[in-house]
């Protein structure tokens, strides 16, 4: 048994194909078929069941699957103690980054961590905090970015920043003429929100006073952008919540359509989020120490109120 039969293990196991898996693992299919075989012939049992599409694991397979993440994990400790004691930031990083930060916070600190680490690889993917649950649970993702707390303890955060809620409230509407809001004034009748599956659409709903009733005359929709929320507010069709560093790069004349909420605001914790084995710390601190350093400035908001824990 070597480490490198227990990677391709793990590697056929997340992508639930083999020549997926070794184009991931940078191998000829046959040769990480073979040595998969070899370790199933050492050990006397099948780890996959290749009867079935896609490939599944089998019962005994999925406890060697969790047994093969905790040792390649301690395997992959000893390069980070070697890395660290270097000084070295660098090599591949995997970091997962829910679709309603992606677009505002990529732009802040991108470009400034990658002239800053040149020799970290970065690669990002746009993820729903059930799946960045999944990802880093399983270590096939090393950090994230999602609003929390996750409350999982299996799961370390490291809050960034607290992003305020602000209205976008069009003309017709009937709190436009207020100077600010509370929450006691908002109505998910009249409400546009972000499609299921996203946490700021729950972030919302927490804060609404009322429930959404069910009259068929009623009008409600529910998308998977800011953006789309914005233009239908526009036609007149109900308000919306976005988060505070979304318009900070909108139109001048959308921006008069936003409202301050009464003191203390409602905001959300957005956080960097890592498993609790803790590897690859250097480039999870590298990252920590851009994104608060550029974020700091743009929110300059005081006395926020972190909304109702959120957790899809």
């Amino acid at each position: 048994m070597t480490i490198t039969q227990l990677k391709y293990v793990l590697a056929v196991a997340e992508h639930q194909n083999f020549t997926k898996a070794a184009q991931k693992t940078f191998v000829t299919q046959p040769t990480l078929s073979m040595q998969i075989q070899k370790l199933e012939d050492e050990l006397d049992i099948l780890i996959f069941d290749r009867g079935k599409k896609p490939i599944e694991l089998t019962e005994i397979g999925a406890k060697i699957v969790n047994q093969a993440r905790n040792i390649v994990n301690e395997a992959n400790r000893i390069t980070d103690i070697v890395d660290q004691q270097k000084g070295f930031i660098g090599g591949e990083f995997k970091l997962g980054v829910i679709p309603t930060v992606m677009p505002t916070l990529l732009p802040m600190f991108l470009t400034n961590f990658i002239n800053k680490y040149p020799k970290v690889k970065l690669k990002i993917e746009e993820l729903n905090t059930q799946q960045i649950i999944e990802r880093l649970e399983e270590g096939n993702i090393d950090a994230a970015i999602a609003a929390t707390p996750l409350e999982n303890e299996n799961i370390k955060e490291r809050p960034l920043y607290y992003e305020p809620f602000m209205a976008y409230v069009p003309r017709n509407h009937r709190l436009y003429n207020k100077e600010t809001i509370s929450t006691a004034d908002l109505d998910l009748d009249d409400m546009l929100l972000l499609e299921d599956g996203h946490c700021f659409r729950d972030g919302v709903i927490n804060l609404c006073k009322t429930v959404r009733t069910s009259q068929e005359n009623s009008f409600s929709l529910e998308s998977g952008s800011f953006e789309t929320l914005v233009k239908l507010s526009n036609e007149g069709l109900g308000m919306t919540l976005l988060p505070y560093l979304h318009i900070i790069d909108m139109s001048e004349k959308d921006k008069v359509f936003f409202k301050n909420f009464e003191t203390p605001y409602p905001a959300r914790e957005v956080s960097l989020l890592y498993h609790k084995s803790e590897l690859k710390m250097q480039i999870i601190e590298a990252l920590r120490a851009t994104i608060t350093g550029v974020v700091k400035g743009a929110i300059a908001f005081q006395n926020v109120q972190i909304i109702s824990p959120v957790n899809k």
